[in-house]
C-alpha cells in the first residue's frame, strides 16, 4: 500500500473517530419517538418491524443490546446507530480520497454531513437512517475505487463486493434503489466496453446481488417462530413476504398510507431550502463548482456525474412519491429525513468542489502551500460554525421526554386493564416499555390501527393473555351483519377488564357509540358501559393530578416528537374541564349549572397556576365564563365573570389573530365589555 493510499485511511479513520467522539456524547440514552420505541421493541424479542422489515438493522440492534447489556436497551440501539453515523463520514471522506487524494475537500464531504442538523440528529437515535447513510457512503466508495481500478481483476473484485453491498443495502432501507439503478447500468458497461462482461461473469455478479438479501431470510423465520409479542405481519407465505418487502401495506413507493400528494415543485423547493439552511451555502456552491470543474477530468468526471444523475433521480422520484402534508411540522419531520441520501451526493460533490477550485487557484496563480492552507482553514471553519450551530439543537443526551410519557401514561392505567393504542406515540413509546423494560406486565397493549389487518389476531393473539377477540376488530363498512367485527363487541367481550383508549378511537367504527361511553383520563379516555353512573367532581378530583409533569409549554421545535408528547401532557390537564363544559351543553337545569360551574373551577385554577399554557386555554376560559353568566352567576360576581371572559378572549386573539372564529370572539368581546360598563353604571344590579 503506497504512502498516499495509507494516508487517505488513516485520514479517512481519523474523521470517522471525531465524528464518533463528537455523536457519542449526544447519544439520547432513552427511547426516541417515532419508529424507534418499534425498532427498538423488535429487536428485543426478534420479531419483524414494520415494512420492509429491516432485518439488518433489528439484528445489528439486538446484537448491540447484548454487547452493552450495562445499558438500557433504548441507549445502546441509540449508540449503534451513531457509530454507524460516524463511519458513514468516514466512508465518504474515503470516496473523496479515492478520487483526489487525502485532501481538504475529504474532510469537508464526510464532516459536513456528519454535522448537518439532518446526519447529526438521525445519527444519535435508534432509527435505520445511519445505516443507509453508510451503505450510501460505501456504495460511492466502491464505485470511485472500481472506476480507479487499475487492471480486470481489481475491477471484478470491485464489481462483486459492489453487488453484494447492493443486496445488503436493500436489506435496510429501499430508498436506496434509486441510486442502484443508476450504478449498476454504469458498472455493467464499463465491464462491457473493457471486453470483461460475460454471461458467466454476470451471473456471479448476480449471485452476489442475491447473496446481499440473505438477512431476509429472518424475517419469516422470526414469523414462523412467532415467539415475539410484538411483531409486524404474517411472513411465513411467499405472498405474505412479498406483501411486507414491497411494503404494500403502506402503499408501494409510497411514505404513508393517505390519498394525499404534494405538489413536486413544492417538495423540490423544501428540500432546497433544507440544503441551504443545513449544508450552507458555501457547500452547495463548492458541490456545483465540483460537478463542473472536474467533468473534463478523466479520473473525477466520470464519477461525478455519475453522483449527479443520482442526486438527480433521487430527488425527482421522491417528491414524486412523497405524498405526505409537508406543511404540517410533524410531517415535514417525517419527510426530510429522507433527504439525507441526497445529502451525502451533495457532500461529496462539494469536496470534490474544494479540491478542484484549490487546484485551478494553484496553477493560475501559484503558491500551491498557500491555497491547500486556505482548504484546511475553510473546511476547519465550516465545520466548527456547523457544529456550534448545530450542537445544543442535537445534543439528545439529556432528551427523556417520549420516555417519561409512556412511563406516566402506563403509571395512571387501572391494574389488569387493556389499553388500545392508536399512532406512533403512544404506542411505540408503551411498546418499548412494556416489552422491553417490563414496565406494566399487568396491563395489555392491544394495537387499534393493526386490528384492521387480517394477521393481527392469528398471529399476537395468544401472547395477550386474557383479552378476548370475538373477530377481525371493523371492517370499512358496518352493518348489523359484520357487527359482530366491531368495538362495541370486542369490549363486550372483555367485561371483566378496564379498557383505556391511547390516543383516541377511529372514526370508520361507531358501533360503541350507544352501548359505552368515553370519559377523559388523561392523554387517554377510559371505556365503561353507558349503564355506570358518572360522578363528575370524583371524576374531576381522580384526573385532576394524573401525571407529575414539568416540561414547560411550547419548549420544542414544532417537528419533533417531543413537541407533541409535551402538548398531549398539556391538553390532559383540561380535557376533564373540556368534556364537562361539552356534557353541560347537552343537559338540562340544575345539572347543567353544575357542570358549568364545575368546569370553569378548573379551567380558572389551570390557567392561575400556570404563566405559559396552550392558547387554547385561553378561549376556553372565556367561554365557561359566559355560560356561567347565562345561569345567572352560580354564586360567582358578574364583574369578576364579564372582566375574566373578556380579558382571556383578548388573551386568546391576541395569540391566535387568525382563528376562523375571530370576527365572532371580537363580536363577543365587544357585547361583554357594553354589558360590563351597564353593569357598572348600575349598581343595584350587582350582585
Amino acid at each position: 500500500m503506497c504512502w498516499s493510499v495509507k494516508r487517505s485511511w488513516i485520514l479517512s479513520g481519523a474523521t470517522a473517530a471525531c465524528v464518533a467522539a463528537l455523536y457519542v456524547p449526544c447519544v439520547q440514552r432513552t427511547v426516541p419517538g417515532g419508529d424507534s420505541g418499534e425498532l427498538i421493541t423488535t429487536a428485543c424479542e426478534l420479531g419483524v418491524a414494520h415494512p420492509p422489515g429491516y432485518p439488518v438493522f433489528t439484528l445489528l440492534a439486538w446484537l448491540s443490546m447484548h454487547l452493552l447489556p450495562s445499558l438500557s436497551p433504548a441507549h445502546s440501539v441509540n449508540l449503534m446507530s451513531s457509530l454507524l453515523g460516524a463511519l458513514a463520514s468516514g466512508a465518504l471522506c474515503l470516496t473523496v480520497c479515492r478520487l483526489e487524494g487525502p485532501v481538504p475537500g475529504a474532510v469537508l464531504a464526510g464532516g459536513m454531513f456528519a454535522v448537518s442538523r439532518l446526519s447529526w440528529q438521525w445519527s444519535v437515535v435508534a432509527e435505520v437512517f445511519s445505516l443507509n447513510n453508510l451503505c450510501v457512503g460505501l456504495l460511492f466508495f466502491l464505485s470511485a475505487t472500481f472506476h480507479c481500478a487499475d487492471n480486470g481483476t481489481q475491477r471484478s473484485k470491485i464489481a462483486h463486493l459492489g453487488a453484494f453491498c447492493c443486496g445488503l443495502g436493500l436489506c435496510n432501507q429501499h430508498t436506496l434503489i434509486l441510486y442502484i439503478v443508476i450504478i449498476i447500468p454504469w458498472v455493467l458497461y464499463r465491464l462491457y466496453s473493457e471486453k470483461e462482461l460475460s454471461l458467466r461473469s454476470l451471473v456471479s455478479l448476480a449471485v452476489c446481488f442475491g447473496a446481499g438479501f440473505l438477512p431476509y431470510i429472518y424475517i419469516p423465520v422470526s414469523s414462523y417462530r412467532n415467539t415475539a409479542r410484538w411483531s409486524w405481519g404474517d411472513q411465513t407465505s411467499l405472498s405474505g413476504l412479498l406483501t411486507h418487502l414491497l411494503r404494500a401495506e403502506y402503499g408501494t413507493f409510497s411514505l404513508a398510507k393517505t390519498s394525499g400528494s404534494v405538489n413536486m415543485t413544492m417538495m423540490l423547493q423544501a428540500q432546497l431550502h433544507h440544503c441551504v439552511a443545513d449544508l450552507s451555502l458555501p457547500v452547495l456552491v463548492l458541490a456545483g463548482n465540483g460537478l463542473l470543474l472536474s467533468i473534463k477530468d478523466k479520473k473525477c468526471g466520470t464519477i461525478s456525474l455519475l453522483v449527479t444523475a443520482m442526486l438527480l433521480v433521487y430527488s425527482l422520484f421522491f417528491a414524486w412519491r412523497a405524498n405526505l402534508d409537508i406543511g404540517r411540522p410533524l410531517l415535514l419531520g417525517v419527510v426530510e429525513r429522507f433527504w439525507l441520501q441526497s445529502d451525502a451526493a451533495l457532500c461529496v460533490l462539494a469536496g470534490l468542489g474544494l479540491n478542484r477550485t484549490c487546484s485551478i487557484l494553484e496553477r493560475k496563480l501559484g503558491s500551491g502551500a498557500l491555497w491547500k492552507i486556505t482548504g484546511w482553514l475553510l473546511t476547519i471553519t465550516l465545520l466548527v460554525h456547523t457544529v456550534h450551530t448545530n450542537h445544543k439543537e442535537c445534543n439528545l443526551s439529556t432528551n427523556s421526554v417520549v420516555e417519561r410519557f409512556g412511563l406516566e401514561l402506563l403509571a395512571s392505567f387501572p391494574k389488569n386493564s387493556i389499553i388500545l393504542t392508536r399512532g406512533d406515540l403512544p404506542g411505540n413509546s408503551l411498546r418499548y416499555l412494556h416489552y422491553c423494560k417490563d414496565v406494566r406486565p399487568d396491563v395489555r397493549l392491544v394495537d387499534q390501527e393493526m386490528m384492521t389487518y387480517n394477521w393481527y389476531i392469528d398471529k399476537l393473539g395468544h401472547h395477550l393473555h386474557g383479552v378476548h377477540f370475538p373477530g377481525r376488530f371493523w371492517d370499512t363498512v358496518h352493518s348489523e351483519e359484520n357487527d359482530a367485527f366491531s368495538l362495541k363487541n370486542f369490549l363486550s367481550h372483555n367485561p371483566q377488564r378496564d379498557v383505556v383508549a391511547c390516543i383516541g378511537l377511529p372514526n370508520e367504527d361507531q358501533s360503541w357509540v350507544r352501548s359505552f361511553s368515553q370519559w377523559p383520563f388523561g392523554v387517554c379516555d377510559y371505556l365503561v358501559p353507558v349503564q355506570k353512573k358518572f360522578h363528575p367532581e370524583d371524576w374531576a378530583q381522580r384526573t385532576r393530578h394524573i401525571y407529575n409533569w414539568s416540561e414547560p409549554h411550547s419548549s420544542f421545535s414544532l417537528s419533533s416528537w417531543e413537541r407533541v408528547a409535551n402538548e398531549e401532557m398539556w391538553q390532559a390537564r383540561m380535557k376533564t374541564a373540556f368534556f364537562l363544559f361539552d356534557l353541560a351543553e347537552r343537559m338540562m337545569g340544575e345539572a347543567k349549572a353544575r357542570l358549568f360551574e364545575l368546569s370553569y373551577t378548573l379551567y380558572k385554577d389551570n390557567v392561575e397556576t400556570y404563566s405559559q399554557y396552550p392558547s387554547n386555554w385561553d378561549k376556553n376560559l372565556a367561554l365557561a365564563c359566559e355560560r356561567l353568566l347565562r345561569l345567572g352567576h352560580q354564586g360567582h360576581s358578574a364583574d369578576s365573570l364579564l372582566t375574566c371572559s373578556v380579558q382571556h378572549f383578548r388573551l386568546y386573539l391576541k395569540k391566535e389573530p387568525n382563528d376562523p372564529q375571530a370576527s365572532a370572539i371580537r363580536s363577543a368581546i365587544t357585547h361583554l365589555s357594553k354589558e360590563k360598563d351597564r353593569l357598572h353604571q348600575s349598581p343595584r344590579n350587582n350582585t
